[in-house]
């Protein structure tokens, strides 16, 4: 084996380490990201109700945003129950956010910065691929 495979298998181990340890993670980052743009998308939903609409067509709208409402505050404490256990922050949570900088320094150090932003920009365009291939909502 030359420097050149070994460097190779190495990458492919730092790859590997990094999807899945960024899936891992995601998992619960994703979570309190979906809040917040749910929260603004009430917002925005809030301020159109104010608009020109019928009082016939208020009330049933009225209706689903204080149903979107409530899914929101579900899905918050969710996240909370999810990443924190009573008072403290889960500790597999934290083992993860360390584990993601330990392989980014990694790949950094092994491979440069430029190629650690370019495995970041593949994992991000397969994540956003597979989002828009799925047909689950």
């Amino acid at each position: 084996m030359d420097k050149q495979d070994v460097k190779n298998l190495k990458k492919r181990y730092l790859v590997w380490l990094y999807k899945t340890t960024k899936e891992a993670f995601d998992k619960y980052e994703r979570k309190f990201t979906q809040v917040d743009i749910d929260k603004d998308l009430l917002s925005e939903m809030e301020n159109a109700l104010l608009g020109a609409y019928l009082p016939h067509e208020k009330q049933n709208l009225e209706k689903s945003i204080e149903q979107y409402k409530e899914y929101i505050s579900a899905k918050e404490k969710a996240c909370l129950e999810l990443k924190y256990q009573g008072k403290k922050t889960n500790p597999e949570f934290l083992f993860l956010d360390i584990k993601l900088n330990a392989v980014e320094k990694i790949i950094a150090r092994e491979l440069g910065k430029k190629e650690l932003e370019k495995i970041k920009a593949i994992y991000e365009a397969e994540m956003t691929e597979r989002i828009l291939r799925s047909t689950q909502h």
